[in-house]
């Protein structure tokens, strides 16, 4: 860590002379937030549907305004930007652990979720959604969301690595799109259609957001958190793995 966050704090300095960059990725989950909620919240009111738990529906659906919020990472962008620069080649050259240049732009990363998380929150909050558990279950959603950041900046980490190429790496980003959807978005899991319910049941993405939505519907329900903290942790030593490996191998 003593290397890694040297160069997390450059990554952070990155973000903040480029706010322009954060304007989208704060607009587009609010959008889909505030379009879902308007369409979708008089079919479920709050006081008559059991899975809101006395909550509204934007409460049901901020958890996925968080998690589109957390997958506009812009560090693949700039990896990009160094690849074509030669600005990584000279990292690569210098005594630095490949570890911490893969954790470089992944801790910006996690504290930049922390940050865009703890917002959606609050603007979330304006419409009346609580967190069911208070500051705790608040520290919770802050550090799940998060560590989704650190996995998808490592997939998209690893297609800007492998292929150098700013369209290339811009176009692997909307694969969280088809993820996003396909997961118990609307209603539960349980009233999902039958192949709906298959691919969302196969789909790692459910089980972080249905973690995220007990968090905010539910007095800590272990079992949900649980799945969605041990999905995530899984998936960040696959991706911190994978972009080490690959920064190893960069020819």
């Amino acid at each position: 860590m003593r290397q890694a966050w040297p160069l997390v704090q450059r990554s952070l300095r990155e973000v903040i002379r480029t706010p322009e960059a954060l304007i989208p990725t704060l607009f587009i989950p609010l959008f889909f937030l505030i379009v879902n909620v308007g369409q979708v919240a008089r079919i479920f009111p709050s006081g008559e549907t059991p899975f809101l738990e006395g909550q509204n529906y934007a409460a049901f659906q901020l958890p996925s305004s968080i998690l589109l919020a957390a997958s506009f990472g812009s560090a693949a962008l700039f990896l990009v930007e160094e690849i074509e620069g030669g600005y990584f080649d000279k990292l690569r050259a210098a005594p630095v652990a490949r570890t911490s240049i893969a954790l470089g732009r992944l801790g910006a990363e996690a504290i930049k979720g922390i940050a865009l998380t703890a917002v959606m929150i609050l603007i979330g909050m304006l419409f009346g959604v609580r967190v069911a558990r208070g500051p705790l279950g608040f520290a919770l959603l802050l550090l799940l969301t998060a560590s989704w950041g650190v996995v998808y900046s490592g997939f998209m980490q690893l297609i800007a690595v492998k292929s150098r190429s700013a369209a290339a790496t811009n176009s692997g980003s909307l694969v969280f799109f088809p993820l996003l959807f396909l997961t118990p978005n609307f209603v539960p899991r349980e009233l999902l259609s039958r192949p709906m319910e298959v691919a969302a049941t196969f789909n790692p993405v459910t089980y972080i957001m249905e973690a995220l939505r007990s968090l905010i519907l539910e007095d800590l329900d272990w079992t949900d958190i649980g799945w969605g903290f041990l999905t995530v942790a899984v998936l960040a030593v696959v991706m911190v793995t994978l972009n080490v490996r690959t920064i190893r191998n960069y020819d």
